[in-house]
């Protein structure tokens, strides 16, 4: 029995880090070989890049953690920032698959604090995925508390924003700034108690004055200057005039209009 029990503790670890290994192996080739040579390709390889990318995510979602959740959260992170840092590349492909990663890291560790930003900035900003960002950040909600992890509350805020200068949606957005500050009053500390502050008067602010659009013209606006690929200009276009504004394109970028106010 011993040696059986034995076994077992060595095998899963082994077995854990050959899975990943071996999903690593479908990403490397092609990613290392895009951060040398990103300057001299095609679009057409860059977007057998992206393919390839997208595939080991959607396996690494299936795999089992083995007890490795933290691990699998941490290295999927790491991927994410070299994706998202690479700016040449994004520049031509988009950041379409952000929120591929992030489905994987709130999947092993919705604790983990540091990732929501990351999420909020690149699936709702940089991918014009807003949708995608709030559902993620409602998911990973249901495992954290307010002291667990510690200053949590800014998942909330981080959806807030979301919700109101994104989608617009100022009843969502105003119980997401309201838990915030229920949240961030667990802590005594000024970082913590002026979150709290702010975001008890961003929700009456919007109880005031729930059409934002003027705010939400601006995001999309960064939008349309952040992303260039052809899905998220049209979606940020799209947003833009269904608000009222309107995009005129001119030789040193975009110009936005913002409709009268009442």
């Amino acid at each position: 029995m011993l040696l059986r029990l034995s076994y077992q503790a060595l095998i899963t670890p082994l077995v854990a880090c050959l899975s990943i290994l071996g999903v690593s192996t479908l990403q490397l080739p092609r990613l290392q070989s895009l951060l040398i040579n990103k300057q001299a390709s095609s679009l057409e390889s860059l977007e057998k890049d992206i393919q390839v990318e997208y595939l080991r995510l959607s396996i690494l979602k299936e795999l089992p953690s083995f007890g490795y959740d933290n691990f699998i959260a941490n290295w999927v992170y790491l991927n994410f920032l070299q994706y998202f840092g690479d700016d040449e590349v994004r520049e031509k492909t988009g950041y379409s698959l952000s929120p591929e990663y992030f489905d994987i890291i709130i999947k092993h560790d919705p604790r983990f604090l540091g990732a929501y930003i990351g999420l909020s900035t690149s699936t709702a900003m940089y991918a014009a995925m807003p949708e995608r960002s709030i559902e993620l950040m409602r998911e990973g909600l249901q495992s954290i508390s307010p002291q667990v992890p510690e200053k949590s509350y800014y998942v909330w805020r981080y959806k807030g924003i979301d919700e109101l200068l994104f989608l617009g949606d100022a009843q969502a957005a105003q119980n997401s700034f309201t838990m915030t500050a229920d949240w961030a009053n667990n802590y005594s500390d000024p970082e913590s108690q002026h979150i709290a502050q702010n975001s008890t008067q961003t929700a009456e602010f919007i109880s005031r004055n729930p059409d934002g659009r003027y705010a939400r013209i601006a995001t999309w606006a960064m939008v349309l200057n952040n992303g260039v690929d052809e899905k998220t200009r049209k979606r940020a276009i799209k947003e833009i005039e269904n608000l009222g504004g309107k995009v005129i394109s001119t030789p040193v970028g975009n110009k936005i209009t913002f409709p009268p106010k009442n």
